[in-house]
C-alpha cells in the first residue's frame, strides 16, 4: 500500500457493521454513556477515571478536542439490535503525514464484553483506517499489567513492539509502563480474515 502522502483529512464518520454501528462522539451522549461508565471496573487501567459527571463529560471533551485539532476521531459505540449506545472508542494520536494513527480510549458496558461489540468496532475501525484512509499503520497500547487488554489485543493479530518504561501518569498517581503493539498495511489482509472468522 502506498500510504498517506497528502495530509490526511479527518471529518467525522459513521462506520456500520452487523453487529455495531460507531457513530461520531457528541455531548449529547453523556447521557447515554452514563447508563454504565461509573463502573470503576471499567477504569482500572486508564489514566482518567470517569466516574462522576463532571469527569466523564471531561473525558467525552477531550476526545472531541481530539477530533478538532486533527489528531483524533471518537466514537459511541451502537448495539444495532436494541440502538443502544454500549461503549465509546478512538482514534488518536493521528500522523497524516507519517500515515500512523492509533485505536485506543475504548470501553464497552460490562455485560456486553466478551461479546461481537468490541470485535467487531476494532474491524471496523482498521478497515477504515487501512481500506478508505489509507493508513500504513495503526497502533495499540495498554498498562503493562492489564493482561487482559493485553490478550485482547494479541488475539486480533497485531504485534507486540515492546515496553515504554514510565510512558504516562495513571490516574493514581503513578508512572504507567506502557505495551505497545501495532498492526501494518502487510497486516492488514491476515487481521482482517482473522477478525471476519471471529465474528463468524
Amino acid at each position: 500500500m502506498a500510504g498517506i502522502t497528502t495530509p490526511l483529512r479527518i471529518a467525522p464518520v459513521t462506520l456500520t457493521g452487523r453487529f455495531v454501528r460507531l457513530e461520531p462522539l457528541t455531548r449529547d451522549h453523556v447521557d447515554a454513556l452514563a447508563r454504565f461508565a461509573y463502573e470503576p471496573s471499567l477504569w482500572t487501567w486508564t489514566a482518567m477515571q470517569p466516574l462522576d459527571r463532571p469527569s466523564l463529560e471531561a473525558w467525552v471533551e477531550e476526545g472531541l478536542a481530539g477530533g478538532r485539532g486533527g489528531t483524533g476521531l471518537p466514537f459511541v459505540t451502537v448495539l444495532i439490535e436494541k440502538n443502544l449506545v454500549v461503549g465509546s472508542t478512538r482514534f488518536l494520536n493521528i500522523s497524516a503525514r507519517d500515515g500512523r494513527m492509533e485505536i485506543g480510549a475504548t470501553v464497552v458496558a460490562p455485560e456486553y464484553q466478551r461479546s461481537a461489540v468490541n470485535t467487531e468496532a476494532k474491524l471496523l475501525m482498521l478497515r477504515h483506517a487501512f481500506e478508505t484512509l489509507g493508513a500504513t499503520r495503526v497502533e495499540l497500547k495498554t498498562h503493562k499489567d492489564n493482561a487482559k487488554s493485553r490478550r485482547a489485543i494479541e488475539r486480533i493479530g497485531a504485534q507486540f513492539e515492546g515496553i515504554h518504561r514510565k510512558h504516562m501518569l495513571h490516574h493514581d498517581g503513578s508512572r504507567r509502563d506502557t505495551a505497545w503493539y501495532s498492526i501494518v498495511d502487510d497486516e492488514w489482509p491476515a487481521v482482517k480474515a482473522r477478525l471476519e472468522g471471529m465474528l463468524r
